[in-house]
């Protein structure tokens, strides 16, 4: 059947609709912004004021600068293998504890959720944290940004009651067969679970490209500073801008000009690449998400 909407539903759907475009241009604008002005010339966007709907000008001096400095690529490979190494360990780990912890026949199973639930309220700190890390001797090392985090505790609560949700007749089967855990785990229930392991993911992906408090507190070493650490320099700190514009062919009074352009530049570069990665795991999303928080 065809039911015709009442001219009080096509308002209410019309003014949702609306509500929701608008909502969207709120959203999308302050990223607009940006990439106009790393397009715009330096000169006309020092000049400008209010909103901006266009490049004033076009250049690329700011990314040609952001391009062939050495901290913004060292920068960026740091971030990249911080996502890479260390989303691939906080969802292999991940999966394996949800695993454990959803075995119904587990010893102290109740007691062990208490204490790994207890971790989300109460903390010890950000003084006795700094001091593990260095007594463990990961201070200015990858490992400090790696380790410590290796395991959120809100996402293992998610994978974990995804794997309660799977039915017990799948992993029976595979033990009639003779599949051990590793089997049924790899095997069995990662795949059928896919959209809750795509989610966890995005989550641990971006999580690790978004941060730098942790860099901040547990690094030295420039070398092993991530992008977004420098960006925080550049937009805050503004300690990074003689290093940025050394070796670039900019007279002295254009600098502060170019400069206010490479900050632009900086965060078109530091956040494009994440916000591919949404795309492909959007259809995931709700539903891992759902899956894993129906049932308790």
């Amino acid at each position: 059947m065809i039911f015709k909407k009442t001219i009080g539903e096509t308002i209410f759907d019309s003014f949702n609709h609306i509500l929701l475009v608008l909502f969207g241009l709120v959203s999308l604008y302050p990223l607009l912004y940006v990439l106009f002005a790393s397009f715009s010339e330096p000169a006309e966007l020092a000049k400008h004021t209010g909103i901006l709907l266009k490049p004033l000008g076009f250049s690329v001096v700011g990314y040609e600068i952001v391009f062939n400095n050495p901290n913004i690529i060292i920068g960026y490979m740091n971030t990249i293998i911080y996502v890479v190494v260390g989303t691939c360990l906080n969802v292999l780990l991940t999966a394996i504890g949800a695993y454990v912890l959803s075995r119904k026949n587990l010893m102290l199973k109740k007691p062990m959720m208490i204490m790994i639930v207890f971790t989300m309220y109460f903390g010890g700190g950000l003084i006795p944290h700094f001091l593990l890390v260095k007594n463990l001797g990961m201070y200015d090392s990858r490992l400090a940004l790696i380790i410590p985090g290796i395991i959120a505790t809100w996402n293992l609560i998610v994978m974990r009651t995804a794997f309660n949700a799977i039915p017990d007749s799948l992993e029976e089967s595979a033990k009639i067969d003779g599949a051990n855990d590793f089997v049924i785990l790899f095997r069995i229930i990662l795949p059928v679970t896919k959209a809750t392991l795509a989610v966890m993911v995005l989550f641990y992906a971006v999580g690790h490209w978004n941060s730098w408090f942790n860099a901040m507190i547990y690094l030295r070493d420039r070398g092993l500073f991530p992008l977004q650490l420098l960006l925080r320099e550049i937009l805050i700190a503004n300690s990074a801008g003689g290093n940025l514009l050394e070796g670039a062919s900019v007279s002295d009074d254009d600098q502060a000009l170019v400069y206010l352009v490479i900050k632009y530049c900086t965060i078109i570069v530091a956040t494009v690449p994440i916000l591919f990665i949404y795309p492909f795991c959007q259809k995931y999303f709700m539903k891992g998400v759902m899956l894993g928080s129906l049932k308790g």
